[in-house]
């Protein structure tokens, strides 16, 4: 297994960690750092983190020693030197970080202790290293201390000054031992049970299913909040491995147990590692750029070595000339800097320090035997539950229909396996009809998932009954969500053309939209705006659109400024290019005066929509529309300013519509205007031409 470097969470600690408080007199300041001192060692004396239990405990007895220190010297008042006062100021800083890290470690999962096992280690190194120069410089002949005092504070120095980096092999050998799993999958093997369960359970204390979703959550959360640290493929395969390890483990072991939300540990998010002490590192293994430690050096046409990263982005940047030295870096070769990597490298392993031969607190896999191993260890999971849909009880489909919609959001991989699995969609399609709230929840929402693949939207279309189900669920949804993700699996859908004539053809799915437009929430208003936009594109959709209200209800939408009002009106640029549907939406005053207002305070897209809505209402209305909307107030104001300030495609639109309000001869309309009321398709005009389709992505859930 090869070794990668990683910096995750790389985001500073709070300010306070840097920041002595000002204005205090010297004592005020000992009795602020006392109670500090004393707080962190009090909260920190009762629980200790599983993993780094050794050094969390050595770092807290040396903070207590300090604080026999601290409070001799409140007791006895006497007046502190100068660089009595500064270290003192520097020690509470120290308090600080010690705090930041035990937190840290404390709210941290097991298993992502185990990958940082190395660099967590070299964490509490770092500052026991600064306890040891505080306690050099400090001054104790100063202080008259008494016998007592004085031989604990010798002592500490004396084992501040001897200690070394301490790591846990045990740990490493553990972490080795969940990377062996990886391993496995890679090969094609499935992992024994008993191993598994000898692992997760025995040795690393996962005795529950929530303790394994906690541990699932964690990590996923790691990769989320990941910012792009250099040299971190390797690692985060590694953790998207053991994610599929873990998950696979859980359902190996428990089955599709439900997990009640009220049993689910509260899963944190752990504070930002305290930063390592940069003064401690060689000035010339730091990256002038960064001044961080040099993972890859490389030396530019100038002599100046830089790291490989932060010189690239430097050169990207447009800069052609030396950060060091100011002299044009001419054609920029950069080569490799091998005499001080190696001398880094021999640094970093005497020091405990991550380097390029040093993963992020631990080993990691490589990133091809992660990936292989992951895509493995999923498909096993999918079998597990898609066996469980099929025969488990209610709330075992349940939680496995949960899980499935949690694989298909986070892979395209995992969505094809899901998909190509036999009857997996025809179990989904059953759930949808479950009395159970959540179950039907995460039915259809998984549904929604997989159809961002091609394929499974060709299942999912001709899985008999399965499009009626959905528009079920849109019509009768248990949970407001329900109905969101079911008008959103619609939309997915018709992103094929010759799916949306399905969809708009099969009975109450337009009118399920509908309805959804107008008295859903706002996420819902969304999925059914692009739902029917989509379907707009589709020729032969517009009579229906008319005959079901939908029509009525994207002016509506325009009309009351909506905020789904923007999506409406590029709904309505496509259908106003039938003569009938441009007459109808230009008869209504209130739906030219919202498009005008779109067109006057609504976005860019918005802007260019309500451009393209008015200019069909007009080309395709007749005269007698035209000139309906030339009188409505403030429509050739906001026409002449959008076919100035607008962007390019408002521009033309904008001045398109500006001649055809400007000409006084215009094609009679087909049919007249209704006076009152739209009737939808008994006016019966042929279809001309084909609507483009726009794409909107689809969001996993």
């Amino acid at each position: 297994m090869a070794v990668a470097v990683a910096n995750i969470m790389r985001k500073p600690p709070p300010p306070s960690a840097f920041l002595t408080p000002a204005g205090l007199s010297d004592f005020s300041f000992l009795k602020l750092l006392a109670a500090t001192a004393g707080d962190m060692v009090s909260a920190d004396s009762g629980e200790m983190p599983r993993y780094q239990r050794r050094n969390a405990r050595c770092l807290v007895r040396r903070i207590r020693t300090l604080l026999v220190l601290i409070e001799f010297l409140i007791e006895t008042r006497r007046p502190l030197p100068s660089s009595a006062v500064l270290c003192f100021k520097e020690l509470y800083i120290v308090v600080h970080r010690t705090r930041i890290l035990l937190e840290y470690c404390l709210q941290s999962s097991r298993l992502w202790l185990l990958l940082r096992n190395r660099e967590i280690s070299g964490y509490f190194q770092d500052l026991e290293r600064e306890i040891s120069t505080l306690l050099d410089v400090l001054p104790l002949s100063d202080f008259c201390l008494t016998a007592d005092v004085r031989e604990h504070v010798e002592l500490l120095r004396r084992q501040v000054g001897s200690s070394r980096i301490y790591v846990n092999y045990e740990d490493e050998e553990l972490w080795i031992q969940v990377l062996s799993f990886l391993e496995d999958f890679g090969k094609g093997r499935i992992p024994d049970v008993s191993d598994l369960k000898s692992t997760f359970t025995d040795r690393i204390g996962m005795m529950e299913a929530r303790d394994f979703e906690s541990e699932i959550e964690f990590l996923q959360n790691q990769i989320i909040s990941h910012e792009g640290a250099v040299d971190t493929e390797a690692d985060l395969a590694t953790i998207d491995g053991v994610i599929a390890v873990v998950r696979y483990s859980r359902f190996s072991l428990f089955g599709a147990q439900e997990v009640k939300e009220s049993n689910k540990r509260t899963t944190r998010r752990p504070l930002p590692l305290p930063v390592r002490d940069i003064s401690a590192l060689p000035k010339d293994f730091c990256c002038p750029i960064s001044l961080e430690l040099m993972r890859d050096p490389v030396v530019v046409p100038t002599g100046q070595t830089y790291d490989r990263h932060f010189i690239t982005q430097w050169i990207a940047g447009g800069h052609q000339t030396c950060p060091n030295s100011g002299q044009n870096l001419g054609n920029a070769v950069l080569i490799p800097n091998r005499a001080i990597r190696s001398v880094i490298s021999h640094w970093c392993a005497a020091n405990g320090v991550a380097s390029n031969s040093h993963a992020s607190g631990g080993i990691s896999a490589s990133a091809s035997t992660a990936s292989k191993a992951a895509l493995e260890a999923n498909r096993a999971t999918i079998c597990i539950l898609v066996h469980h849909l099929s025969t488990g009880e209610n709330a075992s489909k349940a939680t496995a229909a949960r899980e499935l919609r949690m694989l298909a959001k986070i892979g395209k991989e995992n969505r094809a396996m899901i998909g190509a699995e036999e009857k997996a969609i025809s179990f989904l399609n059953l759930l949808l009809r479950s009395p159970n709230p959540t179950a039907q929840e995460n039915a259809v929402t998984a549904l929604l998932n997989l159809s961002i693949n091609d394929a499974n939207k060709t299942r999912i279309i001709t899985q008999p009954g399965c499009l009626r189900s959905i528009i079920r669920v849109l019509r009768f949804g248990l949970t407001p969500e329900s109905k969101e993700n079911a008008a959103a699996t619609l939309f997915s859908l018709s992103a094929i053309q010759e799916y949306k004539k399905r969809v708009v053809e099969e009975p109450g799915g337009v009118e399920a939209l509908v309805w959804l437009l107008k008295k859903g929430r706002l996420r819902g208003k969304r999925d059914a705006v692009v739902a029917l936009f989509n379907l707009s594109t589709h020729p032969e959709s517009w009579e229906r659109m008319v005959g079901s209200g939908a029509v009525a209800a994207l002016v509506g939408a325009v009309a009351e400024e909506d905020a789904v009002a923007e999506e409406a009106a590029g709904a309505l640029a496509l259908l106003a290019r039938q003569p009938v549907v441009a007459g109808m939406v230009g008869w209504e005053e209130r739906a030219v005066a919202g498009l005008a207002g779109v067109m006057r305070v609504g976005s860019e897209r918005g802007r260019e929509n309500a451009a393209a809505a008015l200019h069909e209402i007009c080309r395709r209305g007749g005269a007698e529309v035209a000139e309906r909307v030339a009188r409505v107030p403030g429509v050739a104001r906001v026409v002449q300013t959008v076919a100035v300030e607008g962007t390019k495609r408002a521009r033309r639109k904008a001045a398109a519509l500006a001649r055809l309000l400007q000409r006084r001869e215009w094609r009679p309309m087909p049919l007249p205007a209704p006076a009152s009321g739209w009737r939808g398709a008994g006016w019966g005009v042929e279809t001309t031409g084909e609507m483009s389709p726009v794409a909107f992505p689809v969001a996993v859930l």
